[in-house]
């Protein structure tokens, strides 16, 4: 049995992986990374996925983020990919690309499960609120640990659009804004969230969370504790290796802790090493 597991995670702009140290998340490996293709259709992207397998010559589970709701390995929306994932079998089309096993989950669940076993909101009870701030916005919601899978908080409505649209992290470099504006809108946003979920923390993650003593202190009008994701934009890949862990305990030599194995997640067919 390995303490190791692959994960990837697909992104808006980057499709990245590496082997993880279940132990406590660390990489393996150096992570390796491929630009997402344009279009970011179903089967190229497979492949991109296939390629990272390979690269780590893998023989493995494996597991993948989707940045999009999926429900038994089947893609149910794509707002920041192309919609023809929606209605794809998206775990048993890694599957067949890569010849291996597949665990597939939403990229922001993954990234709160990493932070819920071995981040900020280890050993945090109530409700806990993980937001990826990115080309869009990411959502987790835990409760006493435990996940509630597919949550699309970035797409509630604010000044009639997307609040991704106002306040993900590609807003504000598309728009220019500068840290107080940006994090004024972010406040906004913050707010109307927690006057329907009432967290008692939230957890912001991404790769603008790097900066996060530029724009976390200008949030006002939250009641809730606000913190910068300790894994940082490595969450994803992590949570998805401890995703494809908890599917295939005999590939791991520790059991799954319990927000772990609440992930769920279809597993592809393929073989698995």
């Amino acid at each position: 049995m390995t303490k190791e597991m692959l994960g990837i995670d697909i992104g808006g702009s980057g499709i990245k992986g590496a082997p993880v140290d279940l132990s406590d998340g660390s990489f393996v490996r150096e992570r390796f990374r491929i630009d997402t293709p344009r279009p970011p259709k179903p089967k190229p992207v497979a492949q991109v996925v296939a390629e990272i397998v390979e690269h780590f010559a893998w023989e493995g589970p494996v597991g993948v983020t989707y940045p999009g709701v999926v429900v038994d390995g089947v893609a149910m929306s794509a707002a920041n990919v192309s919609k023809h994932w929606i209605g794809t079998d998206a775990a048993r089309l890694m599957a067949d690309a890569t010849g291996r096993s597949i665990t597939l989950l939403n990229d922001a669940d993954a990234a709160g499960l990493a932070e819920m076993r071995l981040g900020m909101g280890r050993g945090r009870d109530g409700t806990v609120v993980l937001l990826t701030l990115g080309t869009g916005i990411g959502s987790a919601l835990f409760t006493d640990g435990v996940l509630v899978p597919n949550t699309e908080f970035g797409h509630i409505e604010i000044d009639g659009k997307d609040a991704e649209v106002r306040a993900s992290a590609k807003a504000r470099d598309e728009e220019g804004l500068s840290w107080e504006k940006w994090a004024k809108r972010l406040s906004v946003y913050m707010a109307r969230l927690e006057a329907l979920i009432c967290p008692s923390l939230f957890i912001l993650s991404g790769g603008v969370s790097k900066r996060s003593e530029h724009f976390i202190p200008l949030i006002k009008g939250v009641r809730a504790e606000i913190v910068a994701a300790r894994l940082v934009n490595n969450a994803g890949i992590v949570g998805a290796a401890m995703a494809a862990a908890a599917a295939h305990p005999a590939d791991r030599a520790e059991p799954a802790p319990h927000e772990v194995r609440k992930a769920g997640g279809k597993r592809g067919g393929g073989a698995a090493g």
